[in-house]
């Protein structure tokens, strides 16, 4: 394996702040990460090593609301939530019917490879929150 493939120091440390991470942080976040644990990894270094960690399969880049991608270290199928209150990202893995994937590639043409889907709603702390405000 040559020197770029490896998984470095920087990208291990990385890897495992996402991994360890249950609110699908943001590069920025990572960075904010790293200075707490005393790390002080270069910014392209850190937006390098994401890049290397998705392209490798290891981390999964998650685009939601906003310009920012955001990270993932559960890299199998499925989708996300995000509470349109106060922003938390959570996991769903009930996967789409595949009556409804046929019907789109029927009408479509397409061969569906993939299916990405954002749902929004509000989560239940923040709906016992507005309960208890009312």
């Amino acid at each position: 394996m040559t020197r770029k493939g490896t998984l470095t120091t920087p990208r291990k440390t990385i890897l495992e702040i996402v991994s360890l991470s249950s609110d699908h942080p943001s590069a920025a976040d990572v960075i904010d990460r790293l200075k707490a644990r005393g790390c002080c990894f270069a910014y392209a270094t850190v937006y390098n090593s994401l890049r290397f960690l998705t392209q490798e399969g290891l981390l999964r880049e998650v685009k939601l609301e906003g310009a920012a991608s955001r990270y993932d270290a559960r890299v199998e199928e499925h989708q996300h939530i995000i509470c349109t209150s106060c922003g938390k990202v959570g996991e769903v893995f009930v996967g789409p019917p595949i009556e409804w994937l046929n019907r789109i590639a029927a009408e479509t043409g397409y061969r569906i490879d993939k299916q990405e889907f954002l749902f929004k709603g509000v989560c239940p702390a923040c709906r016992t929150a507005q309960i208890v405000e009312e």
